[in-house]
């Protein structure tokens, strides 16, 4: 194994915040991982940065009637924050909107250009007349041929989960004008990839049965086994990197093809600022590349972005890539669509202090080979159970009797005694479980240190044997304050925040790795500790309550077919309804009240008499439109006076989709007085 680690973290659609999805499956691994092989004394470089090019940032940005730049402007800020809160040590965390990237990309796309890597294809895409554009699959709406969802996209069916074409697609239409699209010939670049299965069937299917993670390497074999085929790394667009080549305005690089390369970018802008040469990190055989990613990214991975490489010729290839399953939430699939989810962001407002009882909750049930679950009760029990019953509860007690009996002094005691050996023990399978992305079992490994020492003192019980037996006392204490100081150091990867108090508590520095494993004595008698302060807190039920309730409110959001209607009013009994008298009527005449800028007064004929009614609507309508107009009136309303006239009933009224008050009318003229309900 090289010395030198290049690390990289999927980079994030600025399209949205960060959810605990994705910090399960890819950005605390891939965290911990990197304080690991630092504290090896690894040179290491973790990289990662947001993802701002592609369709679902346009998308967004139609959505919200904003620019695209607008879009990632304000996701990227929310995203960076995310990962600084949550003590995510990335040593350079960039965009792809940045010139640097645009650059470099360009520049490996010339690159394969020049040697001929490319084919140029004619195809007939998918074309708005009345948008002027090409359409990407996701601007194409249709009837899903499986499963008759009327609102499936052009490359994939949200209700189903079917992988589309737009060609597949029912009554295909254009999601920006709605119109029915046409069919158009263009030019794009198309790297073949059936060229190189030999390559990375070699590769992959060969050299790496062994160590990679079954659920990459089986995805990958898939792959190979069904045959590649030419993709397209160009498309026809106005947000991204545009295509280097004459005769390619309106086109740009595929964000498949320059999002990986942003983690090369990205490198360069790091090595830069720090005096290093990039190269050494992509180019150089003692460099060991690991890409931490979803299962969902496997295949640009593993298959796209090697090929890449590969074509160019001047890059190594990973070394690993581990990739992980999905985590769902309270037993469904976790949906940014349907807000069914613990945003990053949110999570650091509402808990704070306690990024690591998220780090922690999330490493403990993380997806490594199969999709895992997210409970709030789980995250309440893992803090209240583990955090603050064992680890917590263990490292106060240590404290607060050294301070007690010792006025803060570490005591005598046999440094060599066997109970030392389990610090070795924890550093030891951490790294093993490390070195193999076991995440659980390393954290496992880290926890049962903890347990060691509780269970240590509950047998020792110093507390008692200071009486009459100070030297076994002092001894115990000794003992017990060389497993706070291992767990201090061990912890570190996986709860950096922690162990930065708790090296402050005892006082002392962070060490190398192999200084763990070796040293018995991580604290000398005589060392001054500090006072015992709290490392974790009891989260109480009304807190847990609260986000599952807010959870709640989403799920019955999400029933709504309009999210923009209010919640329904208080529940009637049926004996309630049938006092309300609903009627047909006819507005006869109308006119302004004199200095109400918004009150129209009406006679209607309801058909059991003509009446005055007084009406909020003069900004919406005229007098004139009013005239002869159907409507539906409330009759029996009591009477009430507005601005002096008499108001005899309610008309009814809604909104429009923009907004404007609409008449409530019958479909077809009916006759005045006929009873609604």
């Amino acid at each position: 194994m090289s010395d030198r680690k290049m690390i990289t973290a999927a980079l994030p659609y600025a399209n949205g915040p960060v959810h605990i999805g994705h910090l399960a499956g890819v950005y605390i691994p891939a965290d911990v991982y990197a304080r690991f092989q630092r504290r090896l004394g690894k040179d290491v470089a973790f990289i990662c940065g947001s993802d701002e090019h592609g369709i679902p940032i346009t998308i967004r940005a139609k959505k919200e009637g904003v620019t695209p730049q607008d879009i990632v402007d304000k996701y990227h800020g929310i995203i960076k924050q995310s990962f600084e809160d949550l003590g995510i040590s990335f040593d350079e965390y960039s965009r792809t909107t940045s010139k640097r990237h645009h650059d470099v990309s360009q520049d490996f796309f010339k690159t394969l250009c020049n040697k001929g890597k490319f084919v140029e294809e004619v195809s007939e895409q998918y074309f708005d007349e009345q948008a002027d554009e090409f359409l990407a699959d996701r601007y194409i709406v249709g009837t899903c041929p499986n499963c008759g969802n009327e609102n499936a996209y052009g490359d994939q069916c949200e209700k189903c989960g079917s992988t589309l074409s737009p060609s597949e697609l029912i009554n295909p239409k254009s999601m920006l004008s709605g119109n029915v699209p046409i069919l158009k010939e263009t030019k794009n670049w198309y790297l073949p990839l059936n060229e190189y299965e030999d390559f990375l069937n070699e590769w992959i299917i060969e050299g790496h049965k062994d160590d990679w993670k079954p659920n990459v390497y089986g995805q990958v074999k898939s792959w190979l086994t069904d045959g590649l085929k030419p993709r397209a790394m160009t498309r026809d667009l106005n947000w991204g990197v545009p295509v280097p080549l004459p005769n390619a305005e309106g086109k740009v690089l595929y964000v498949w093809f320059d999002a990986p390369i942003g983690y090369i970018s990205f490198t360069q802008q790091w090595a830069e600022k720090n005096g290093k040469d990039w190269k050494d990190y992509w180019q150089s055989e003692n460099s060991d590349l690991v890409h931490f990613i979803g299962k969902d990214n496997i295949v640009f991975h593993c298959i796209i972005f090697p090929a890449m490489m590969k074509a160019h010729g001047d890059y190594i290839m990973p070394t690993n890539v581990p990739a992980f399953e999905f985590l769902n939430l309270e037993n469904d699939k976790i949906s940014t669509s349907r807000n069914w989810a613990v945003w990053a962001h949110e999570y650091v407002q509402e808990f704070p202090g306690q990024q690591d009882v998220l780090r922690y909750t999330l490493l403990s049930s993380a997806p490594e080979t199969k999709d895992n679950n997210f409970t709030w009760k789980d995250f309440q029990t893992k803090n209240n159970s583990e955090l603050v019953g064992i680890f917590g509860n263990f490292i106060n007690r240590v404290a607060v009797l050294i301070h007690k009996y010792y006025d803060g002094v570490v005591p005598a005691g046999n440094e060599n005694a066997e109970e030392l050996n389990e610090i070795t023990k924890a550093a030891t399978e951490v790294e093993n479980f490390l070195e193999h992305y076991e995440f659980r079992n390393a954290l496992t490994s880290m926890m049962n240190l903890a347990r060691f020492g509780n269970q240590y003192l509950q047998i020792e019980e110093p507390w008692k044997t200071i009486k009459d037996n100070p030297e076994k006392a002092a001894g115990s204490l000794f003992i017990a304050a060389q497993i706070a100081v291992g767990l201090a150091q061990i912890c570190e990867p996986f709860l950096p925040f922690s162990a930065e108090k708790l090296q402050k508590m005892f006082n002392v520095s962070q060490l190398n790795w192999k200084d763990i494993k070796n040293e018995k004595v991580l604290i000398k008698t005589g060392h001054q500790i500090n006072p015992a302060e709290l490392l974790f807190s009891k989260i109480e039920d009304e807190t847990i309550e609260f986000q599952i309730q807010k959870l709640e409110n989403t799920k019955e959001s999400n029933k709504k077919t309009n999210p923009k209607a209010n919640p329904m009013k208080e529940e009637i009994q049926f004996d309630d309804f049938t006092k309300i008298d609903l009627r047909t009527a006819t507005i006869l005449t109308a006119e302004k009240v004199e200095k109400a800028d918004k009150l129209l007064k009406f006679s209607v004929d309801t058909g059991v008499d003509v009446r005055t009614v007084v009406s909020g609507v003069a900004e919406s309508f005229t007098p004139e439109e009013c005239v002869g107009k159907q409507v539906m009136i409330l009759l029996n309303l009591a009477p009430r006076k507005i601005r002096g006239i008499e108001s005899q009933g309610m008309l009814l009224l809604t909104n429009d989709a923009d907004g404007k008050l609409v008449f409530v009318t019958p479909e077809k003229q009916v006759e005045n007085g006929i009873e609604i309900g």
